[in-house]
């Protein structure tokens, strides 16, 4: 099935001819030291030159496209609200917490969504700065003051790293800008990225739209088309201050994964409310969309209500989206996940007749806000924490690797050369020794690699595994489950926690190798 344009908004009038895609090598921690200005000394990066645009991403026309016409003070259309939802109760009750170690009263107020001061005077506390480990403290109902906006931020394929991303030529686009992001460098790992690989890098990474992290980027700071931005921005470029959010790297993967929190969340009805930086308490409109949450979400960490208001208005967010590319709803692409998704045939990732450790259920797809996308397994052997393995692991499927670096491998299951398009398999955790190369087809059962502790935070060797469709990350437990070789993963409602079950048989997840968690084919 080829997703459809949305008839919503006018006609995308673009300038690109040239339609490229750049895929970035993953770099996923290390030290930032920015630089403004000058050249790029030695970027690692990965180029992959996809074959020519597919058909699942044309808008209205293949020919020849202009810019978007800029009207940054023209009104803003948004779609007709979604229906209303039946969303969680709000809880009505006082409860119990625990103090834990490292607590404080204003961690413990936004944990429950109330005041600080509404816990203090509940409890009697003389001195609110005062806690101590294991008291217990009566938190009362939260009080809302009022129900958030219907406007419709953008639209789920826009928060995605759907496939209408696959239009953005981010250095051209950067260089027609000309802002202070054009120069930007930031070391990261020894390596130094410009600023436009770092949107990239982010945007492949957590799977999140680029053109949204552009939009928030000049909405928050004007870095996009200014050469010289707010002084104060340099090191916060988002606006979020924390010693270890600094950089623009930094910044970015912290508002990706809350994107990302507040769209997954929002997806499975987990949400009633949003807690704002004031204390404030805010429902959510039942009537808004899944990207338009994840917005919402967002700021709501940013923002006390007054600034909230405008942030998620058609003169905030909106505003700064319309003013580089258009309206958001030009590139929608609706429905995003077909109705009728089913996922293909899969095997598990390791060769027949290996006995591995099924260590985690469904958890995060990459960082803790995209969805619970994963599952974990780990070799045979008896050795702990992060060893070599000359264990194989191996295709679950027919595709092309479309990416190999820094411990990631993606499969694109489609063979179109795009991540943003179709099935696409995500390998974490892939040590470089052996691993497949960008650009090799591989059948069921190929090698990809063996499992380590490479890419990301691990505390033993294994192999991380995901999927995605059209750039969205699929819950290993939501309505399309993870099928590996007939096992069916179905989660507790605790990350890590799971179960695959496969004929009446159960197998249990467990962070070590125990006879209840072993699995073969």
């Amino acid at each position: 099935m080829q997703p459809q344009r949305s008839a919503t908004g006018r006609q995308i009038l673009w300038g690109w001819s040239f339609l490229a895609l750049t895929i970035l090598a993953c770099v996923r921690s290390g030290l930032t030291t920015p630089i403004a200005g000058g050249e790029l000394p030695g970027a690692a990066s990965e180029s992959v030159v996809p074959p020519p645009l597919p058909t699942q991403v044309k808008l209205n026309t293949m020919a020849p496209l202009n810019l978007p016409t800029r009207l940054p003070n023209a009104p803003l259309q948004t779609p007709t609200p979604d229906p209303p939802r039946v969303l969680p109760t709000l809880r009505s009750q006082s409860q119990i917490h625990i103090v834990a170690p490292g607590e404080t009263l204003a961690i413990i107020a936004r944990k429950y969504g109330v005041l600080w001061a509404s816990i203090a005077a509940e409890n009697n506390l003389e001195n609110p700065d005062m806690l101590s480990v294991g008291q217990n403290l009566v938190i009362p109902p939260p009080q809302p003051s009022g129900t958030g906006s219907f406007y419709k931020v953008i639209p789920d394929s826009e928060l995605v790293f759907g496939p209408a991303s696959v239009l953005l030529d981010m250095d051209g686009f950067l260089k027609m800008q000309g802002g202070y992001l054009l120069n930007y460098r930031e070391e990261l790992n020894d390596e130094w990225w410009s600023g436009g690989q770092i949107v990239s890098r982010v945007a492949r990474e957590f799977s999140v739209n680029p053109r949204l992290l552009l939009a928030l980027l000049e909405h928050q700071s004007g870095w996009v088309t200014q050469k010289n931005p707010p002084t104060e921005t340099l090191e916060y470029p988002l606006g979020y201050v924390d010693s270890n959010r600094k950089g623009l790297y930094r910044q970015l993967i912290w508002a990706a994964n809350n994107l990302n929190r507040g769209y997954y969340l929002w997806k499975v009805n987990a949400l009633s409310h949003w807690n704002l930086v004031d204390g404030s308490v805010i429902l959510i409109n039942p009537t808004i969309n899944a990207g338009t949450a994840g917005v919402q979400y967002l700021m709501s960490l940013m923002f006390n209500r007054s600034d909230w208001d405008h942030a998620v208005s058609q003169d905030g967010l909106a505003r700064s989206y319309h003013k580089l590319f258009g309206s958001p709803f030009d590139f929608s692409i609706e429905p995003l996940l077909p109705p009728d998704l089913q996922q293909p045939p899969l095997e598990l990732p390791f060769e027949v007749g290996k006995i591995w450790s099924f260590t985690g259920g469904p958890h995060g797809g990459w960082g803790d806000g995209s969805a619970w996308a994963g599952l974990d397994f780990a070799p045979p052997g008896n050795a702990l924490g992060c060893v070599p393995s000359d264990e194989w692991v191996v295709a679950v499927a027919d595709g092309l690797i479309i990416h190999s670096s820094e411990g990631a491998v993606v499969l694109d299951l489609d063979g179109d050369g795009y991540e943003q398009t179709g099935w696409t398999i995500l390998y974490l955790h892939i040590e470089s020794r052996d691993r497949t190369p960008v650009g090799q087809w591989v059948k069921t059962g190929d090698i990809i690699g063996h499992p380590s502790c490479e890419g990301g935070l691990s505390n033993g060797t294994h192999v991380h595994l995901a999927r995605r469709y059209n750039g969205e990350w699929i819950s290993a437990d939501g309505s399309v489950p993870f099928n590996l070789s007939g096992w069916l993963s179905q989660g507790t409602g605790q990350e890590y926690d799971g179960y695959l079950v496969k004929n009446g048989q159960t197998i249990e997840a467990w962070d070590s190798r125990k006879t209840e968690n072993q699995i073969s084919r």
